[in-house]
């Protein structure tokens, strides 16, 4: 028992907690985590930069050593990350409960640690080994796929194609079926008239990849009657055959892309003390009258003095609030201000602007206020809250003043 809360507490030293946190963006906040990332993706794209370039040859002669130092540099860095992610491996929630060094293997060969692993082993071999290993130097294209680790769009996608995997399988079985088909009768209706090009079924099987592909080289077309008429079939049901995995992955992107919005604005609505006691169901409608808004470093959103007649939820960004008596304080994703107006139109007493770019979900007081109409049960819980929160208000500022 001694042993495993040891090694619990090795697991969770402050050194690889803090580790974690920057590889893994685990605070949303944390500056230093996004100099990291945005270090490392700057990084990536000039390697991959690096390596289109020196495939010229009068490029790779002149700047022969600047290719080098790039290359140099960036698997060092890239070794150190792969080494930390490994460390750190036991942080992952899958494998808290494994030892150090099982944490570590079962993330080693996860997809992720295996596409930074081909980032930087091509590197030693050619240091170590003699051979012409240009084969594998072009696997450095691979560090292109590390973007996808920080790009939430690429993960997005990601998440789409694995969760529309099966059906992704079935039309490829599909394709396949349609290739072995298209060939079979081409070679059907034109062996005798071309032999050398679909005299055998595999050999038709070429022209049925590029038509069912809608690409169409044209340097396998038929010359029969029928076979016209029958690779014209086939180009029609290629179209069908293309758009059919476009539209699945399409379909599943955007459900995955709602689902995350879902999630991130019922956090931020669900965590506002006006709308905290509300139910499933009534946090679902306001939802439905959020809109967004982006505002630029130094935009105004609420000035002190003006009637206020919306509240604000920062998806991202920074928003400061200049309050009466020069007091200030910044909030960040996560955090609201203006709810008071919701309800109370009333002139404002703070100023609200944008320290740096920010995405702000907007609720009016209109729009809750027809909600409310509609759902009489839902305006009666709001206002109590709204009561609770400025009761609340009051008994803090008399309490400050006494002080």
């Amino acid at each position: 028992m001694s042993a495993r809360r040891a090694a619990a507490s090795h697991h969770h030293s402050p050194a690889r907690t803090r580790v974690y946190a920057i590889l893994e963006q685990a605070l949303p906040d944390d500056q230093l985590s996004r100099l990291v990332h945005a270090i490392l993706i700057i990084l990536a794209l000039c390697s991959v930069s690096s390596v289109v370039l020196e495939s010229v040859p009068s490029l790779r002669f002149r700047f022969e050593n600047l290719f080098f130092v790039i290359e140099l540099v960036t698997v060092t860095i890239f070794t150190i990350e792969y080494c930390l992610r490994l460390w750190v491996a036991p942080l992952h929630p899958p494998f808290r409960r494994l030892s150090a060094l099982h944490a570590a293997f079962r993330y080693a060969i996860s997809l992720p640690a295996l596409i930074d692993l081909l980032t930087i082993i091509p590197f030693y071999l050619a240091l170590v080994s003699p051979a012409d290993l240009r084969v594998f130097i072009v696997f450095r294209i691979i560090r292109f796929l590390k973007i996808a680790r920080y790009s939430p769009g690429m993960r997005s996608l990601y998440e789409a194609i694995v969760n529309e995997r099966r059906a992704l399988l079935a039309c490829l079985i599909i394709l396949g079926s349609l290739v072995l088909a298209a060939a079979s009768i081409m070679h059907l209706a034109e062996h005798d008239a071309q032999p050398e090009k679909f005299g055998t079924i595999p050999d038709a099987m070429w022209w049925a990849v590029v038509t069912l592909t809608t690409v169409g080289y044209g340097d396998v077309v038929p010359i029969t009657a029928l076979g016209k008429v029958i690779a014209g079939i086939i180009a029609i049901m290629g179209l069908g055959m293309l758009a059919l995995p476009v539209g699945i992955i399409a379909t599943s992107f955007a459900e995955v892309i709602h689902r995350r919005d879902f999630v991130v604005t019922w956090g931020m609505v669900s965590r506002v003390p006006l709308f905290s006691e509300l139910d499933a169901d009534d946090v679902a409608q306001i939802m439905r009258f959020l809109r967004s808004h982006t505002a630029v470093p130094g935009e105004i959103l609420v000035r002190r003095g003006e009637i206020g007649h919306s509240m604000y939820f920062i998806a991202s960004g920074q928003i400061e609030l200049d309050r009466p008596n020069h007091q200030k304080s910044i909030l960040s994703e996560g955090d609201f201000f203006g709810e008071l107006a919701v309800l109370n139109p009333a002139p404002r007493t703070t100023t609200a602007r944008a320290l740096i770019r920010s995405d702000l979900l907007v609720l009016d007081a209109s729009d809750l206020r027809l909600l409310m109409t509609d759902r009489p049960e839902l305006g009666r819980r709001v206002e109590e809250a709204s009561r609770e929160h400025h009761t609340e208000m009051i008994d803090d500022s008399s309490q400050t003043d006494r002080s």
